[in-house]
């Protein structure tokens, strides 16, 4: 299985620090506010790659983290005359209700930093006492200067970034590229420290996490493009204090997403929110995947309504199938793969190991549905369709396709029966009545 890493720039061949186990953790959302189209990229593919190495036989250990103290949250909740906290609560429950309508699993450990904060002041605590920290009325600043390879992941000089940089000039700092580990404040939630009253840094809250969970070390570290420069190199910047080691193994980080080929934001009108989209969300979620991860992504309605059609030709092929295996009562039974369907699990599986090219992986589902749609003209061979259908099953999930069909009760199937009779005869008019009651039940 080959990986691109970001911290290498090169494609390498995938090895887990410990036989059989994945260890993953992914920048998760800062919850202020509602995720926009953007913001959905990461959750659904790191969610696919979980799928994948769970597939393929791998124990994942999948960590997303919850920034639920921030300076955005504490301007939210005045907006708003809210507590924080009711900003905060809010948010996350609306972001899980994201993560479900875009198809990707809630199934995992999201560590919120208000639970780790003893674990975050300890490990300021420990770069202290190495000398990589320092603090100055009630601040802690970490000393950029002494990692000798920072600006690894990148490709940042210091000099660089210190000729080119704008920074806010702070005679608290040694180094005015040195960032905030603890961050002393008196406006809204605040924690009790060694250094007095704040609020830790955003930067350290990660590694910290990364540090009490796993103990330092992980396989895979993701997140968007955005956070490279200067959140995850800043990680790694802590970790080497820290440690020997590189905090990851591979780093992995997706492509931008633009709508109409411009930024989004809320000043340019083009601001989309993930529980705005009226549309089929598993065709949003075949949209997202369909271009390389590493591959910035443009939004267009065109493009998403393209994809929305695609997938319901796909769920299509795959009910009707599924059905007609159902109305025959032949829906459960052995399904073993032939030569054809073998060869498309194959190149499905050598896509995915691929640096997860889930666009080719999506081309072997449409090779997939037109196999499936030829056996279909051939019904009477059911261990052939069978194994059609569970083989669409098998890939629909790794990729996190949900077609949310449901096996038919006798009195559905009458109904259904009758409607393939009407269609027979011709009689459109009852034809059309049966089929709103089927796709009422969800059916059709």
């Amino acid at each position: 299985m080959k990986i691109y890493n970001t911290l290498t720039n090169r494609l390498e061949t995938f090895t887990p620090l410990h036989e059989g186990t994945v260890n993953m953790y992914v920048c998760g959302p800062t919850v202020y506010n509602y995720i926009q189209i953007g913001n959905a990229r990461p959750v659904i593919f790191f969610d696919v790659v979980r799928r994948f190495f769970d597939y393929i036989g791998y124990n994942v250990n999948f960590v997303s983290n919850i920034t639920d103290v921030d300076d955005k949250i504490i301007t939210r909740a005045i907006e708003l005359e809210q507590t924080e906290r009711d900003i905060a609560e809010r948010f996350i429950k609306a972001f899980y209700e994201d993560v479900e309508r875009v198809g990707s699993s809630s199934d995992y450990l999201a560590p919120r930093v208000t639970e780790y904060m003893d674990a975050i002041i300890g490990y300021i605590e420990k770069l202290l006492e190495k000398d990589y920290a320092y603090h100055h009325d009630g601040d802690v600043y970490f000393r950029v200067g002494k990692i000798a390879d920072y600006g690894i992941l990148s490709g940042r000089k210091l000099e660089e970034l210190l000729v080119g940089a704008r920074v806010e000039i702070n005679r608290k700092k040694e180094n005015p590229l040195d960032f905030t580990l603890w961050k002393k404040t008196t406006d809204g939630v605040k924690y009790p420290s060694p250094w007095g009253e704040g609020r830790p840094g955003w930067h350290t809250e990660c590694v910290a996490m990364i540090e009490e969970i796993f103990g330092g070390q992980i396989d895979i570290h993701g997140g968007g493009a955005d956070l490279i420069f200067p959140h995850h190199e800043n990680e790694i910047a802590q970790n080497r204090a820290m440690h020997p080691h590189h905090i990851a193994r591979f780093w992995m980080h997706n492509g931008h997403l633009t709508v109409d080929h411009e930024k989004m934001s809320k000043s340019a009108d083009n601001y989309i929110l993930v529980k705005d989209l009226d549309v089929d969300y598993m065709g949003f979620r075949l949209f997202t995947l369909n271009t390389h991860y590493r591959s910035p992504i443009n939004y267009t309605e065109e493009s998403l309504a393209n994809h929305v059609n695609e997938w319901q030709r796909l769920k299509r092929t795959y009910a009707q199938a599924f059905y007609a295996l159902d109305l025959a009562e032949a829906l459960d039974g052995n399904a073993t793969l032939d030569a054809q369907l073998l060869k498309i699990k194959k190149r499905f599986i050598a896509a995915m190991e691929a640096d997860f090219n889930t666009a080719n992986a999506i081309t072997e589902l449409q090779n997939l549905a037109k196999t499936t749609n030829r056996r279909l003209r051939e019904r009477e061979n059911h261990d052939a369709l069978r194994a059609a259908v569970r083989l669409s099953e098998e890939l629909f999930d790794v990729l996190g396709l949900d077609t949310s069909l449901k096996r038919m009760s006798k009195a559905i199937r009458h109904i259904y029966m009758e409607w393939g009779e009407a269609r027979r005869k011709k009689d459109f008019e009852k034809a059309d009545r049966l089929r709103e009651k089927l796709m009422e039940e969800g059916v059709l």
